[in-house]
């Protein structure tokens, strides 16, 4: 099965790619390796904002966290990155905007590690770090990078 038909029958339709909001671009390709920067969750073309333990529940966080997931693949397609080239989903970089006593940076991750295993089976398992953080950019409740093992052209 293709990347496209397996997201066809998960019901998934990739968002937009988010235009960089700083002085960055969104994918650099060195070797076999995309590396993709840090997504911001957007949900219905709307910013997903706040702090998990404060204003956004876990459930809230692990749904922007797929959607940052999503964005990262948006991003890959609009380099002209063909997701089928895609041969394993080395690490992702979750950042959650958390207080300070809030723990389940993990279960937020999940939304998007669920993610890519959803998609890619086997090859979408990857290491990763979930971290707390004290803000993010533009206020978004998660922020997430990725390195994305490719196939030759």
């Amino acid at each position: 099965m293709t990347i496209q038909a397996r997201l066809a029958e998960l019901g998934i339709t990739l968002p937009q790619a988010a235009a960089p909001v700083a002085s960055y671009v969104p994918v650099v390709v060195t070797g076999n390796l995309a590396h993709v920067s840090g997504q911001l969750p957007f949900i219905d073309g709307q910013l997903v904002t706040g702090r998990l333990g404060e204003d956004v529940s876990v459930d809230q966080g692990a749904a922007a966290a797929r959607a940052c997931g999503l964005m990262i693949l948006a991003q890959l397609e609009a380099a002209r990155i063909p997701l089928e080239r895609v041969q394993r989903i080395v690490k992702l970089g979750a950042f959650v905007n958390s207080t300070p006593d809030f723990t389940d940076q993990p279960k937020v991750a999940n939304g998007a590690s669920e993610l890519m295993f959803d998609i890619f089976g086997e090859a979408g398992r990857h290491a990763r770090a979930a971290v707390g953080v004290p803000s993010l950019p533009l206020g978004a409740a998660v922020e997430i990078d990725a390195i994305i093992a490719l196939a030759a052209a």
